[in-house]
């Protein structure tokens, strides 16, 4: 039987500084069959380089004994000597996208840039050499965090706004106050993890942290955008979470794809519209719902650009829903068809009164038309030369527009208007002849 031990999913290369996710190793821990489909927990803990974050996660594995998926999840020591700054805030968004509860692992104190990096739901105080001024455990964290996050007159902005919007970025946030492990623990290269090399202290308030995170009814279970997230769910989050820092685009929005896209049929453009204003609508309420950091004119920038994009999507939406249209598809040859047939009754009639040169001029147009029909057509069926048949398209589109399609509705109008009025006169007919009887 297989040792257990730690499994490596996510690699860091430190010649590019990239990282690239392991993927066999990640589906051989979350897809085997008795966990793939049970809901995940996600503790991560994350912190500087050599500061006992497997040290911790040890005892956490002596622990568990839950009927869910426990994920425990350890990240490269920031701020070591191979780490850049951007590759420590990778491992910090990365571990905190995917964790539902991140343990921020310090030592003695809380310091501005620890602040500044962010990404935590509990911060743990370890080596915690003040508990005159404040307790172990829970409640003296809660007091110090509390103190630490104060707003003060004479700090930076910079630090104002931290401060003030930290509360806005997390469902929850704690701070836990721990003490030293003991000499025998920090001092001895060959400590095994046996308890009785461990302070007793030390241990007391590990039975209350512990707990804190694993117990069954303090697990918090992974959620995105409110749904639970399985095991064999959080493979596919891994995979598009990783793709995000290794400089890949951001997917673009799919739910219009399930109105017009792919083989879908053509949809009457008053619907498209209706059903993008409600899929924008449900958007920017997901935006807004989500917790953010930088405060409301901050993240304005950011909506405005969501908006945007949505917009340009909508954009070609409309016109991939209009390549479905039959009419639409025939506008270009309808209409050059019906600049060579204008021309030619023109040039006839020009040609008969003695109107020679606007004759000829009406000749030359209609030459023209005809030798456009036979590039586009030419254009739809090789695929070369495009640009010269997207220009086609718009002057055919710019001419049904201003021109045709303004005559077509003129010629609508005075129909219907004659219909009316001779359906009136019938009325009045048919009325006076009954008085007349």
């Amino acid at each position: 039987m297989k040792k257990p031990c730690p499994v490596q999913i996510v690699l860091a290369h430190e010649d590019d500084h990239n990282f690239e996710l392991d993927e066999e190793a990640l589906e051989q821990i979350l897809l085997q069959e008795h966990i793939r489909d049970l809901n995940i927990v996600v503790v991560s803990v994350a912190g500087a380089f050599r500061k006992g974050k497997s040290f911790l996660l040890d005892f956490m594995l002596r622990y568990m004994y839950n009927k869910v998926a426990v994920l425990l999840m350890d990240t490269q020591g920031a701020f070591d000597s191979q780490s850049t700054i951007k590759d420590c805030a990778t491992v910090f968004a990365l571990s905190t996208m995917t964790s539902s509860v991140q343990v921020y692992n310090l030592s003695q104190n809380i310091q501005e840039d620890d602040l500044q990096h962010l990404q935590t739901l509990m911060f743990l105080i370890r080596d915690w050499s003040y508990p005159y001024e404040h307790s172990y455990g829970l409640e003296g964290g809660k007091q110090f965090l509390e103190k630490r996050l104060q707003v003060k007159q004479n700090q930076h902005e910079e630090l104002q706004n931290v401060r003030k919007h930290i509360h806005n970025c997390f469902s929850n946030l704690g701070c836990f106050l721990l003490p030293h492990p003991g000499l025998k623990v920090a001092t001895n290269p060959s400590f095994d993890g046996r308890l009785k090399d461990i302070d007793e202290e030390f241990k007391r308030e590990l039975r209350n942290l512990v707990p804190l995170l694993l117990a069954p009814e303090n697990l918090v279970e992974k959620e995105i955008s409110g749904s639970k997230v399985t095991c064999r769910d959080l493979v596919e989050y891994f995979k598009a979470y990783i793709k995000i820092y290794q400089g890949e685009e951001l997917p673009h929005p799919k739910s219009m794809l399930q109105v017009c896209g792919g083989d879908k049929p053509y949809i009457a453009p008053s619907d498209l519209e209706r059903k993008h204003l409600d899929l924008k609508e449900v958007a920017i309420k997901q935006f807004r719902s989500v917790k953010k950091m930088g405060g409301d004119e901050f993240c304005r920038r950011y909506q405005d650009q969501l908006e945007a994009e949505i917009e340009e999507t909508y954009a070609n939406f409309i016109k991939h829903n209009d390549g479905k249209n039959i009419f639409y598809a025939a506008r270009t040859p309808a209409t050059l068809f019906a600049v060579m047939f204008a021309m030619y009754i023109i040039s006839g009639l020009t040609g008969f009164v003695g109107l020679n040169s606007i004759a000829v001029l009406c000749n030359l147009v209609m030459g023209l038309a005809l030798t456009s029909l036979c590039t586009w057509a030419y254009v739809k069926y090789s695929g070369e030369f495009r640009e010269i048949g997207t220009m086609i398209d718009q002057i055919a589109e710019t001419l049904w527009e201003q021109v045709f399609s303004k005559l077509f509705e003129v010629t609508r109008r005075r129909m219907v208007h004659r219909v009316l009025s001779s359906a009136q006169r019938q009325r009045l007919s048919s009325n006076n002849n009954k008085k007349k009887n």
